[in-house]
């Protein structure tokens, strides 16, 4: 198969099967051996983490930009297109290069296909082996790879990087690397290498003894949120080290702890920059659907927490918010049908106003996939359009507007805002 459109390469890759019948390496490791092992060719930082990954490997992006270096960056999941996934330099993957790795990587299957006909990858293996093949090509200088889920059996665990960096710990995808805490730990903590440093942001002392104890039998060094860097709250964001300080715009404290991740991993790099280059690449760094504002009066903010932990930390911050302003707080959350859906309703305040709906979408949750008792005290709109104007219109200065629940939710209301002002210009 030759493809000439990437909405071609898009579809197949979302035609291919999501599973192996065992969850091992072997498959990509096959292909990326075939091709040369690409992922050997570049520098890497392997980023893991239940939440705050995707922020930490922007942010990480960001720093080895400013630092002069050619830095590629693979992400999941995309909150406006599929080429997000896959970036050089801020710039997503154009769709001739898209194209050009596919066809690559599908002569590499086609070859293996001549001595193991029923040979195939997952969608998610495809997609990894297409980011290493397009940063070796591209003769990165880094790359910084965000896992899909988990860490040991993650497909992108196939590189010896740099760093390792592990950002939080907690409940999500219990089902694949569960079902316990410990379990999800241990999990995460594969993506630890034999004398390669580990950076730890802010994970539970209940499992914080399983991932050092993984780094102690590797022999590596482990940073610590909290013990070797800090990262507080006052007025802006204030990050310490035992070298430097440097403050950043204000964010939410659980932003902070991913942006001093992201700069504690940067510092043990050989590269250099000045506290204000630090600073400047932070500030302007943009995480698409991570309490992005859209605006501030009243304040609108959508993030795509989709588990206990991330909607908790909202919840948190906008009911912080909600103090200084003494607005009202509206949510119009989506969620995915395998997702913890009770107990995340569980977080809501009796004052918050919650509305449900849902997207084109075979995994999102219609009415009927809520608990009986969430359908009954919150109201449900199967239109997320014309539920999100209506809250918007609804909320005065002082209130609050959440868009919750999924990525998939907050990239069609970007989408919707990015075309409103392209009409209104």
């Amino acid at each position: 198969m030759t493809f000439t459109k990437a909405q071609d390469v898009i579809n197949y890759l979302y035609s291919l099967p999501k599973l192996h019948d065992k969850a091992d390496l072997s498959y990509i490791k096959r292909v990326l051996a075939f091709l040369g092992n690409p992922q050997d060719q570049i520098k890497t930082i392997h980023v893991t983490g239940t939440n705050g990954k995707g922020s930490t490997s922007y942010y990480l992006s960001s720093l080895l930009q400013k630092a002069g270096q050619k830095t590629g960056l693979f992400v999941s999941p995309y909150v406006f297109e599929f080429n997000e996934r896959i970036q050089l330099n801020g710039q997503n993957i154009s769709d001739n290069k898209l194209v050009e790795v596919a066809n690559t990587v599908e002569a590499a299957l086609t070859a293996i296909r001549q001595i193991d006909s029923q040979f195939s990858l997952v969608t998610f293996e495809y997609e990894v082996v297409m980011a290493f093949l397009y940063f070796s090509l591209e003769k990165c200088d880094y790359a910084v790879i965000e896992v899909g889920i988990g860490g040991e059996h993650d497909k992108t665990n196939v590189i010896t990087p740099e760093i390792s960096v592990i950002t939080t710990v907690g409940l999500d995808h219990e089902k694949i690397i569960g079902p316990t805490i410990e379990d999800i730990a241990r999990e995460k903590s594969g993506v630890i290498k034999k004398n390669r440093p580990v950076i730890l942001g802010n994970i539970p002392q209940k499992v914080l003894p399983i991932i050092e104890q993984k780094a102690k039998s590797e022999h590596a060094t482990v940073k610590l949120l909290g013990r070797d860097f800090t990262v507080s709250d006052e007025k802006k964001l204030l990050y310490k080290d035992h070298s430097q300080k440097i403050s950043f715009l204000p964010k939410p404290l659980v932003e902070g702890y991913d942006i001093g991740v992201a700069v504690q991993a940067f510092s043990l790099l050989d590269l250099t920059l000045s506290a204000s280059d630090i600073q400047d690449a932070i500030n302007h760094t943009v995480v698409p659907g991570r309490y992005q504002v859209l605006q501030n009066n009243p304040l609108i903010i959508l993030d795509g927490a989709h588990n206990i932990q991330a909607v908790h930390n909202l919840l948190d911050f906008a009911h912080h918010e909600q103090e200084k302003r003494h607005g009202q707080i509206r949510i119009l959350i989506m969620m995915m049908k395998d997702k913890d859906i009770a107990q995340v309703f569980d977080l809501f305040k009796s004052t918050d106003q919650v509305y449900l709906t849902t997207i084109n979408y075979p995994r999102a949750a219609k009415q009927d996939d809520f608990p009986a008792w969430i359908q009954e005290r919150y109201p449900y709109f199967s239109d997320w359009q014309t539920s999100y104007l209506n809250l918007k219109q609804a909320s005065q200065t002082n209130d609050i507007l959440l868009v919750t629940g999924s990525f998939y939710l907050v990239g069609e209301v970007l989408q919707r805002e990015k075309h409103n002002a392209r009409s209104r210009n």
